[in-house]
């Protein structure tokens, strides 16, 4: 099946589906996509036990030339709406929510979060009606994509979940400021509007 996008990702050169995986390649399942990313150099959050990952600007060419590669906003939906996703997006199943109580986490100085208890369920449940390659998976900077690429390789789903490492905002520069990569600064199309239906149940 083929998933509807609005392609307006410049092509970024990336060798796709190659006969070998080697160095700096990940290969499960038929998908394989060559990375710049190196395991070694990434921040201990940011790793997966599959050791799959890719960046926002390489998901960026990828979208654009495959429609067999799904793209997964693993965000709230409060983080959709109030800071946007990106246009390739082809549903937003959180792994986390914010708690409805709103208690206040002073060490983030934000409102906690509690695990969504569905989201290995409404994962399966995508993947089963639209048989995608691969799932990539992204947050705002690539913590929690991490930790769910590995809640879903333990709840055995094999269609292989990549993590996008910088995510949608990127990570912060000096300053504080989510400046640095990311699919934002990567010049992803994303969109504040969030569509009927995006949101999984």
């Amino acid at each position: 099946m083929t998933f509807p996008k609005i392609l307006t990702a410049p092509a970024l050169a990336i060798a796709l589906a190659l006969p070998m995986a080697g160095p700096g390649f990940a290969d499960n399942h038929g998908a394989m996509f060559e990375t710049s990313v190196t395991e070694a150099n990434l921040p201990k959050k940011k790793t997966n036990e599959p050791g799959h990952y890719i960046t926002a600007a390489e998901s960026i060419a990828l979208l654009a030339d495959r429609d067999d590669v799904a793209l997964i906003d693993i965000r709230s939906p409060e983080e959709t709406m109030f800071v946007g996703y990106a246009t390739d997006t082809d549903a937003n199943i959180p792994f986390m929510k914010v708690d409805p109580a709103h208690a206040y986490n002073p060490k983030k100085s934000a409102y906690k979060m509690m695990p969504n208890k569905g989201f290995v369920d409404q994962i399966k449940a995508y993947v089963a009606a639209n048989d995608p390659a691969a799932l990539l998976i992204i947050c705002r900077s690539g913590g929690r994509s991490a930790k769910a690429v590995d809640v879903l390789a333990e709840a055995g789903v094999e269609t292989p979940a990549y993590t996008v490492v910088d995510g949608f905002e990127g990570d912060k520069s000096d300053a504080g400021q989510r400046t640095v990569n990311g699919w934002k600064n990567a010049g992803g199309s994303w969109t504040y509007k969030i569509t009927e239906g995006l949101l999984a149940k």
